[in-house]
């Protein structure tokens, strides 16, 4: 049986959350979908037509300066009827880290690219592209990165399978699906 960990809130992570959840429902009213601190970890979950804007905003202003994008990867939600791209943001002077998250539908799966923001973000979109089929509208160069060009499928959705279906010692429900 597994325990549950208790982790005692950051009340310095809390205040973060709490101020930059207030600056982007001031700055933008109708974006902010939730505001979360899982793990002592800001995370924010911001509209789809909304998130080039709210990134270049936590990008450029001076009060939050997430000018470094750690990570950006895909996901993919439970219902297996939306993809998501994540970001991970990271404030160096101040060493804030913050989780930006949006979520659209699998039959339109498209976000703005950020790569006129960040530049390492290239590849990190191609990733994503090549595993996950979301396109990143107006990225220079998105096109398969890991995978054989030939390839027809995205295989970190959830439509397909993990495990070789012949195998009888293996079963998908452990990789929760």
């Amino acid at each position: 049986m597994r325990r549950k960990v208790q982790i005692p809130v950051d009340e310095k992570q809390k205040l973060l959350l709490e101020e930059i959840q207030q600056d982007i429902q001031q700055q933008f009213p109708n974006a902010l979908i939730s505001a979360e601190l899982p793990y002592n970890f800001p995370t924010f979950i911001i509209d789809h037509r909304f998130i080039k804007d709210v990134l270049k905003y936590l990008k450029e202003s001076p009060k939050w300066n997430f000018f470094f994008l750690t990570d950006l990867t895909g996901i993919q939600t439970p219902d297996e009827q939306h993809l998501g791209v994540i970001y991970h943001l990271h404030n160096l002077i101040t060493n804030h880290r913050i989780r930006v998250k949006t979520f659209f539908s699998i039959d339109k799966p498209e976000v703005p690219t950020v790569t006129d923001l960040w530049k390492t973000s290239n590849w990190m979109e191609r990733e994503t592209y090549d595993f996950f089929g979301i396109i990143f509208k107006g990225h220079p160069d998105l096109r398969r990165i890991l995978n054989p060009d030939e390839m027809d499928i995205f295989p970190l959705r959830k439509e397909f399978p993990v495990e070789d279906q012949t195998r009888e010692d293996k079963d998908d429900t452990m990789f929760g699906r």
